[in-house]
């Protein structure tokens, strides 16, 4: 079978979300409604009749049309709901449209010509006190540090209040325009899959929050934010272990999304999360940087 590439308005969106939640390396951020917010007029290449996937998030620059991972948006690749072979993989990657191209494969696509790069799962598998067992020293004293601070839990924030506290403390938010952060964030809550937390002083005042993404088998730690304060309190390490407490023994996975940033990366081992990376793969051709400069000048 020949594998099509699809424009926007050519991909059939009921046929695509019925492919990407039957698969079995389902992943919410390959809907179709998380790219329309994350990466606008995506396209697609597609197998047969929608029985292998791949998301194309196309941005275009200077006249130049390019492939680039987006902003919030961990991972995404080839999904199906059968077997995903290195052969599978390749010939989707060698069909991609454009000479340029800087995107993350999932989990289950093995790519071995890619860059492999860390992402940290917690099985939430057991109950609390066998997983709390599993916390580093580290963690539990920052978890007792928070506790004495008197720190107030609450879950369920609305994503004004999120995003106001979010804004005002990541000023310089590099990657992302803020409406688009904030389109996120709004359609996600609205359509019940997201389960937004924060930690309070002892004068009520919000220091540390969390947006937690709602999936069928997994709960993503999609962006979380903490002012001085907060840092300073561990409030995270509060808000993460609430958020194990209330799922253990769920069979869900915590997904930390990883990190190549060691202190953060540490962060979530301490929690016992562990490894399972994905493959990076990137190509950007020189003709392409030329074309770029030239307009520029």
């Amino acid at each position: 079978m020949k594998i099509k590439h699809l424009t926007h308005n050519e991909i059939d969106f009921q046929k695509w979300n019925e492919t990407i939640v039957n698969a079995h390396n389902s992943l919410v951020y390959a809907e179709s409604w998380y790219l329309d917010i994350v990466s606008p007029k995506w396209e697609a290449l597609v197998l047969g009749d929608y029985e292998y996937v791949m998301p194309l998030p196309v941005k275009r620059k200077f006249g130049i049309s390019f492939l680039i991972q987006p902003p919030l948006t961990q991972q995404l690749g080839i999904f199906s709901n059968q077997i995903i072979d290195e052969n599978i993989v390749e010939l989707f990657i060698k069909k991609i449209p454009y000479r340029s191209y800087h995107l993350n494969l999932n989990e289950q696509n093995l790519y071995s010509k890619g860059v492999l790069r860390p992402n940290l799962l917690l099985h939430l598998n057991n109950n609390y006190q066998t997983l709390f067992s599993n916390y580093s020293t580290n963690t539990k004293r920052n978890i007792k540090k928070a506790h004495e601070s008197n720190l107030k839990i609450k879950k369920n924030l609305f994503p004004d209040e999120f995003l106001e506290f979010y804004h005002n403390t990541e000023k310089n938010y590099p990657t992302e325009p803020e409406n688009r952060v904030n389109n996120l964030i709004k359609t996600t809550f609205d359509k019940e899959k997201l389960t937004i937390y924060g930690a309070f002083n002892k004068n009520d005042q919000l220091i540390s929050a969390l947006c937690l993404l709602l999936a069928p088998k997994r709960l993503i730690y999609l962006l979380p934010v903490s002012n001085k304060e907060g840092k300073e309190n561990s409030a995270m390490f509060r808000i993460v272990d609430e958020i194990i407490q209330s799922y253990a023994s769920s069979y869900l996975i915590l997904d930390f999304e990883g990190s190549k940033i060691e202190n953060i990366a540490h962060f979530y081992q301490g929690f016992g999360a562990e490894l399972k990376p994905y493959w990076e793969i990137k190509r950007w051709s020189i003709n392409d940087f030329m074309k770029c400069f030239n307009n520029l000048q």
